[in-house]
C-alpha cells in the first residue's frame, strides 16, 4: 500500500465513522476504487478505528472528564449510573466481535463483499429514513433498557456497511430519546470495543504489518484522527439539527452504485 493510498483511506474513515453512512462499506468502497488489495484487512481497519477512538475522546473530553470524576467518587451518582449504561450498551458487540471476528475478517475480502455493502447500505438508509420520519415522545435521559438495545443494534452494525453511528442514533431517536443525548452515547459507546479489540489485536501475536507498511500504516492513523476530529463536531450539530434524511438518501443511492458494481 502507498502512503497516500492509506492518508486516502484515513481520511475516509474518520469522516464517514462519526457520520451516518458505514464507515466499513466506505472504506472497502474506497479501496476499490483505489485498487487497494490488503491481506490484514481487519488489521488496517481496526488501526484506522483506534484513531477515531482518539478524536472522540479529545473532542468529548469534557464529558469523558465527568465520568471519570464520578466514577471514582464516592456512592452512586449520575456519572455511574451513564457510566454502567455505556457498559452495558457494550455486552453484545463484546459477544459478536469474540463469536464473528474471523467471519467479518473473511466478508471483507470476499468476492461479494460490493453486494453486501450496498445491501447494508439500503438498511441503513431505511433506518435512518425511519428516524426522520418517527416523533417519539423525547425522555429526559436513556434508560437502561434503551442503553441495551442501542448497545444490541451496534453489534448489528458489525456488518460491513451497515452504519454503526446511524443504526445506534436511529435506535435511540426511534426510542424516544432526545437528538444530542443519543449522539454523544452513541460515539461514547464505541470507545471500549474499538480498544479492547486493538489489545486482543496485539496480544495476539501483534498488528500484522508485513504486507501495508509502518509509514503507511501511521499516516493512514494520523489521518483518520485529525478528520475524525473535525467530523466529530460536526455530526452532533447534524443530529440536532434533525437533517438525517440527507444521509439516507446519500445511503441509498451509494448502495445501489454498490450492488450494480457487483452485478454489471
Amino acid at each position: 500500500m502507498e502512503t497516500l493510498d492509506a492518508i486516502i483511506l484515513g481520511a475516509v474513515q474518520g469522516l464517514t465513522e462519526f457520520l451516518p453512512v458505514s464507515s466499513s462499506g466506505h472504506l472497502q468502497l474506497a479501496k476499490e476504487l483505489l485498487g487497494v488489495e490488503i491481506e490484514e484487512n481487519l488489521t488496517f481497519d481496526i488501526t484506522l478505528h483506534a484513531a477515531t477512538v482518539l478524536s472522540t475522546i479529545v473532542v468529548l473530553w469534557s464529558e469523558v472528564w465527568w465520568l471519570i470524576k464520578g466514577i471514582f467518587s464516592r456512592g452512586m451518582n449520575d456519572e455511574k449510573s451513564y457510566f454502567f449504561k455505556l457498559v452495558l450498551s457494550m455486552i453484545p458487540i463484546g459477544i459478536v466481535g469474540f463469536a464473528c471476528k474471523d467471519y467479518i475478517d473473511q466478508m471483507l475480502g470476499s468476492d461479494y463483499i460490493m453486494a453486501v455493502v450496498g445491501a447494508m447500505l439500503l438498511l441503513t438508509a431505511a433506518l435512518l429514513s425511519f428516524a426522520y420520519y418517527a416523533k417519539p415522545r423525547e425522555k429526559e435521559s436513556i434508560s437502561y433498557r434503551d442503553a441495551f438495545i442501542i448497545g444490541c443494534s451496534q453489534a448489528v452494525a458489525s456488518m460491513p456497511g451497515l452504519s454503526r453511528s446511524g443504526t445506534t442514533i436511529a435506535t435511540g431517536l426511534l426510542l424516544g430519546n432526545k437528538k444530542a443525548a443519543v449522539a454523544t452515547f452513541s460515539f461514547l459507546m464505541v470507545l471500549a470495543p474499538i480498544m479492547g479489540q486493538t489489545l486482543l489485536d496485539i496480544v495476539d501475536g501483534g498488528l500484522a504489518t508485513s504486507s501495508i507498511g509502518t509509514v503507511p500504516l501511521l499516516a493512514g492513523f494520523v489521518s483518520a484522527f485529525v478528520v475524525g476530529c473535525l467530523a466529530c463536531r460536526y455530526m452532533i450539530d447534524i443530529v440536532k439539527r434533525g437533517k438525517l434524511i440527507y444521509f439516507a438518501i446519500y445511503c441509498a443511492i451509494v448502495g445501489c452504485l454498490a450492488i450494480g458494481s457487483y452485478i454489471f
